[in-house]
């Protein structure tokens, strides 16, 4: 039996192998009953019976018994593949069958790359899918620990697919099993359909004793990667800059490929934590904070051109300036945007909606233009492989390097960035002054899976005759400019919202109406 934090048990009877998630409150006289899931922040009211073997999605409110059909939403996959609690929602027997459900979608005697992080858990988890993919007729090419854009990287390299396993960001106890297409992106929303069947009707293809599948470990590649992205990413004028750069490799898998990377750049460069800590494979807000603020003040003091720090696993990139100030990661897209927009003067730039309508303004200043895409990382990237696309970013650290690959990718991002500053002979404080400051504020309301199409109608009826956007939930366009998005999340009980004005209280009142429509619909 599992009690995750937070949540409140009193004067109940609970069956067991039973797994009550975080938040979950069970009143008094409530009976659960064997081997079922109360998901994360529901509520079962007193003297509710729920029948074995139910689940109960996260954030509902149970006030009649459940006997016959499980009050849950069927859905596997999450923002970043399929996530849960290691050895309670994900273990082993989970991983095998997902592995064999993903092979089963690809053709016989097909290659899939493997990954992991550092963690012990994704290294247990890694074996069980390595025995279910050779067992059912797939070759496997295992690349042990690597940064996830490595992973991606490899993959395109003549695979049908790729899987990588991970600790969750900023959540220990979790990890993610990641699935990528033949190119190294996640899996489409059709590639996720397609294994949620196959998953759900257990129809696993199972290999004759003479088709099992091959496992090999491929050689160099941390050099392989690093020569294809310094012969596809513009290094010109980097060497003869006299730049000095700090990098934090956050005792992360990134730290691997630097030493490779950083030589061959002949930049003047500082890293710092670069071992690998398997005690912590992610990070909290908290630690990344701190870590920020450390480099900053290494910055500073050593006279470097700027700082970068990278997440755990590589993906994402953060950024100091050369005074040491840290710069915020909705910041960073506009920094990074200005000065590639600068230098190509055309093309187009790949931004999910809810991004600040200052980059429009940003890219349009230097003759490029944007495309706006859904939140999703698949359709981001998706833009970011097309013929045209000069760059790409999401607002958390996640930059795409087009003439390099179509995904996420911190350490290309890092040299595109060299390379940029050490031809611009711009510090980054200069350039980031020159942008005007946005005023996006964020906010998520608990909205239960029963109410999610009522609020969007609801949020469609409340806009009237203003400007709406359907690329990806409703966006609701001021005539003033002023603008609100709405957005229900696609794998938990909960809907968020975006609202951009001029300055934040405009923001903050956009935000309070529209909470209140939201509201209004889940009552």
């Amino acid at each position: 039996m599992y009690v995750g934090q937070h949540s409140n048990l009193r004067g109940c009877v609970v069956g067991k192998n039973t797994d009550i998630m975080r938040a979950a409150r069970i009143e008094d006289g409530a009976v659960i009953g064997d081997e079922c899931l109360i998901g994360e922040e529901s509520i079962v009211q007193g003297n509710v019976r729920v029948y074995p073997f139910k689940t109960i999605e996260a954030g509902a409110f149970v006030n009649t018994s459940v006997i016959w059909e499980s009050r849950g939403q069927a859905h596997l996959f999450g923002a970043r593949g399929v996530s849960g609690i290691l050895n309670v929602e994900i273990t082993p027997e989970l991983a095998v069958r997902l592995a064999g459900a993903y092979a089963t979608t690809l053709k016989k005697g097909s290659t899939v790359t493997t990954a992991r992080d550092h963690s012990r858990g994704a290294r247990a988890l890694k074996r069980a899918v390595i025995s279910a993919l050779q067992a059912s007729a797939i070759d496997v090419r295992d690349l042990e620990n690597v940064p996830l854009p490595v992973a991606r990287q490899q993959t395109a390299r003549g695979s049908a697919g790729g899987i990588m396993i991970r600790t969750s960001p900023g959540v220990p106890d979790s990890v993610d099993i990641m699935f990528f297409d033949g190119q190294g992106g996640d899996l489409s929303q059709g590639g996720q359909r397609k294994l949620d069947r196959v998953f759900a009707r257990q129809e696993y293809r199972r290999a004759f004793p003479g088709e099992i599948g091959d496992l090999y470990f491929p050689a160099s590649v941390f050099d392989s990667y690093t020569g294809s992205l310094l012969r596809n990413v513009d290094t010109t004028g980097i060497a003869e800059s006299g730049l000095k750069v700090v990098v934090d490799a956050s005792n992360g898998s990134a730290g691997l490929v630097l030493p490779s990377l950083l030589g061959k750049l002949g930049v003047d460069s500082l890293t710092i934590n670069p071992g690998l800590d398997e005690s912590r494979p992610t990070e909290t807000a908290e630690m990344r904070r701190k870590g920020l603020v450390r480099l900053g003040e290494i910055v500073a003091s050593s006279g470097a051109a700027f700082g970068v720090r990278f997440d755990p696993v590589g993906e994402r990139l953060s950024l100091v300036d050369e005074k040491g100030r840290i710069i915020e990661d909705d910041r960073a897209l506009l920094v990074m945007l200005d000065l590639v927009a600068a230098e190509r003067r055309s093309g187009r730039v790949a931004l999910p909606v809810t991004t600040t309508r200052i980059a429009e303004q940003v890219a349009a200043y230097h003759g490029t233009q944007v495309e706006w895409t859904t939140t999703s990382p698949d359709d981001l990237t998706r833009v970011g492989r097309e013929e045209g696309t000069i760059f790409g970013g999401d607002g958390k650290g996640g930059f795409i390097v087009p003439e390099f690959s179509g995904v996420y990718d911190g350490t290309a991002a890092f040299v595109r960035l060299i390379g940029l500053v050490a031809r611009t002979q711009l510090t980054l404080s200069q350039i980031d002054a020159r942008i005007p400051r946005a005023h996006v504020l964020k906010r998520d309301l608990a909205t239960p899976w029963a109410v999610k199409g009522l609020v969007m109608r609801r949020v469609v009826e409340a806009a009237g005759d203003r400007s709406v956007d359907t690329t990806d939930g409703v966006r609701v366009v001021e005539s003033d400019g002023r603008w609100v998005m709405v957005l229900p999340d696609p794998a938990e009980a909960v809907t968020h919202l975006w609202a951009e004005g001029p300055d934040d209280a405009s923001a903050q009142a956009l935000l309070d109406e529209w909470s209140a429509v939201v509201d209004s619909a889940g009552r």
